[in-house]
């Protein structure tokens, strides 16, 4: 399955030796500077650079990592559409007549959308560098290094868990009702929704039910504890994380007056 792949590709990438923190600090920090990016440059810029060293330094397969931006791609440009005809602002660019309502597009909405484009591209390739460099364990652990509540840190572990416990049940009651022709008709599509919603609520529950049972087999005492051990990083990592953001944020500074209408 996916979550099986992504996992084994997080564990044996090019810069999986290289340490956590370090990873983390990278891809939040591109981010936060996407985000705060007033143009679409330093986001397009960010999301082609984290793409070179996903794919180019990291060793991740491009045909992977090309359906994995398929989903930001779809839903980025469905929200850019939407504000793209419902921001005003500036000078008129576009008027669409569509059954008795104007729908007029202007340099400010414009714009605007693709700013949101690109900062929703900039993150997300961001956001996949952590995704399939680092450990989901690797970054409980740093939570927890962080000190952050014990029963945070538990409960962000079993949701993980349990997201891919659903969809592999989801997976397995879908199939069965495929080959039982759940899905010919429109009236068995939603009966046969129905009964996997409530088939995967009971599930869910007898999951819960079982891991629980395991974990007090296993003297669990309310907490999940983490072991970490965590190597210094070298000096010439943290200079080229250092250097990268310095220069998105100079490429932010010096392009703050662009626009494209």
């Amino acid at each position: 399955m996916m979550e099986h792949l992504l996992d084994e590709y997080t564990q044996c990438n090019a810069l999986s030796e290289q340490d956590a923190r370090l990873k983390l600090g990278l891809g939040i920090g591109a981010i936060l500077i996407c985000t705060a990016s007033t143009t679409l440059v330093t986001p397009f810029f960010i999301a082609i650079s984290m793409a070179v060293i996903t794919v180019g330094i990291a060793k991740i397969p491009l045909r992977l990592y090309l359906a994995l931006l398929t989903i930001p791609i779809s839903f980025s440009l469905t929200s850019g559409i939407v504000v793209l005809f419902t921001s005003g602002g500036g000078a008129a660019l576009i008027s669409l007549p569509i059954l008795g309502i104007t729908l007029t597009v202007t340099t400010a909405s414009a714009n605007l959308a693709l700013l949101l484009i690109a900062r929703t591209f900039g993150g997300m390739c961001a956001l996949y560098f952590i995704a399939l460099t680092t450990p989901i364990t690797e970054i409980f652990s740093i939570m927890h290094s962080l000190r952050l509540p014990s029963s945070l840190i538990d409960l962000s572990m079993l949701i993980y868990h349990f997201i891919f416990v659903l969809i592999g049940e989801a997976i397995s009651i879908h199939t069965a009702q495929v080959l039982r022709h759940g899905y010919d008709t429109f009236w068995n599509k939603l009966q046969s929704l129905g009964m996997l919603a409530a088939m995967l609520f009971i599930r869910a529950w007898q999951q819960g039910e079982d891991l629980l049972t395991v974990m007090d087999a296993r003297c669990y005492d309310g907490r999940l504890d983490l072991g970490g051990e965590y190597v210094r990083p070298g000096v010439p990592a943290v200079a080229s994380v250092l250097i990268y953001l310095s220069i998105c944020i100079i490429v932010a500074y010096l392009t703050t007056s662009v626009t494209i209408f």
